[in-house]
């Protein structure tokens, strides 16, 4: 995840202030509540990368003997993986 827990809660508070202030959601708990659960997609959202990422990783590794003989550049191949997963799932980073 890149960025820090402050900047999500700040990110959070301002849509949650947002929202409200513009009456496009309707309230039912607090608006702490709503922060809290806005701050928690965020994160959601931002740790799908990491997991992906991972993934590759781990993917790659077991690759390893195949990519050391082939010459071919770690880096590159990361983003080669990447890109056919994040297509493969319609994930959208």
């Amino acid at each position: 995840m890149r960025l820090r827990r402050k900047i999500i809660e700040y990110v959070a508070k301002t849509v949650t202030d947002h929202l409200l202030e513009e009456e496009m959601v309707g309230l039912e708990g607090s608006p702490e509540n709503l922060q809290t659960e806005i701050a928690r997609l965020i994160t959601e959202d931002l740790m799908v990368e990491d997991k992906l990422n991972d993934e590759v990783k781990e993917l790659l590794r077991a690759h390893q003997s195949e990519i050391d003989q082939g010459n071919v550049d770690y880096s590159r191949m990361f983003n080669m993986v990447k890109r056919k997963l994040v297509h493969e799932r319609g994930l959208i980073l």
